[in-house]
């Protein structure tokens, strides 16, 4: 029973890491997507039917490949120590409510947007950048403190100076810091806030030249930093991790082969013996 058991595992595992199974699971997840965005859409209500056989289809898809992947796991346990493993489950799991349930339709489609987050647990190059993203996050939250810290400084100043102006713009330093917000998205900034603040100070510019370069140059580039760091020490974690699995592979090979050498040894010597 036992031996049974592991041969269809290998035989899961060997699927697992097949590269057309994994290409095959990602293009179903593209189609999951496009039927979704599909849905948004009255003139497929005609082919309502339709479409909802073929999400049918989808989540069994889904659910065998995740059968599959756990299958191919020694122990069971094993797959829910990975954290990539849980997001696809839960995700799996959360797709199986049905859609032909008036109340729950709703919810159902909104699980089902999240199918499309399964491409970031299926190609590694894009779980690098989520995970460089979220170790990300300590560091640049310093950086938005010191950003926030600007944005008072500069709202407080403004609302003092510029109140005169435009009280809708710059009446108390809740407005100014929207405004800022604004100024700093350069969004319609210059005729909208520049121009005519400059109208009555004409040196209006130097303030909002001076915290466009903290926010635009400074801030945004100390952002960027921070990724490009964190991405890059990750990368070189995925190549160790990568150089130890193959040095482990290769020792267990070698291992193989003494063993192998070992036993064709005993037989030469058994085979002498009765000679």
């Amino acid at each position: 029973m036992s031996t049974t058991f592991e041969t269809w595992r290998v035989r899961f595992e060997r699927l697992r890491a097949n590269k057309i199974f994994e290409l095959t699971v990602i293009t179903i997840i593209v189609v999951s997507a496009l039927l979704i965005g599909a849905r948004t859409y009255e003139e497929t209500s005609r082919f309502q039917s339709w479409l909802l056989v073929l999400d049918t289809a989808i989540t069994v898809f889904f659910l065998v490949e995740i059968l599959i992947r756990m299958a191919a796991e020694k122990r069971l346990r094993d797959f829910f120590k990975r954290g990539w493993n849980i997001f696809d489950f839960l995700i799996v799991t959360a797709s199986l409510i049905p859609m032909d349930d008036s109340e729950m339709v709703l919810l159902a489609r909104l699980l089902r947007v999240f199918r499309v987050l399964r491409l970031v647990s299926m190609i590694p190059e894009l779980r690098m950048l989520i995970a460089a993203l979220f170790k990300s996050i300590p560091r640049m939250g310093y950086v938005a403190l010191l950003m926030f810290i600007i944005f008072y400084i500069y709202g407080a100043v403004g609302s003092f100076l510029f109140a005169s102006v435009d009280e809708k713009l710059w009446g108390n330093i809740s407005l100014a810091m929207l405004t800022l917000f604004q100024v700093a998205t350069f969004e319609s900034w210059a005729t909208a806030v520049l121009y005519p603040t400059m109208e009555q100070y004409p040196y209006a510019w130097i303030y909002f030249l001076t915290f466009i370069f903290f926010n635009a140059f400074i801030f945004l580039n100390m952002m960027i930093g921070i990724v490009l760091d964190v991405m890059q020490k990750e990368s070189v974690a995925i190549q160790l991790e990568n150089g130890e699995g193959e040095a482990a592979e290769m020792h267990g090979l070698r291992d193989d082969v003494r063993h192998m050498r070992e036993q064709l040894a005993r037989m030469e010597e058994m085979l002498e013996r009765r000679g």
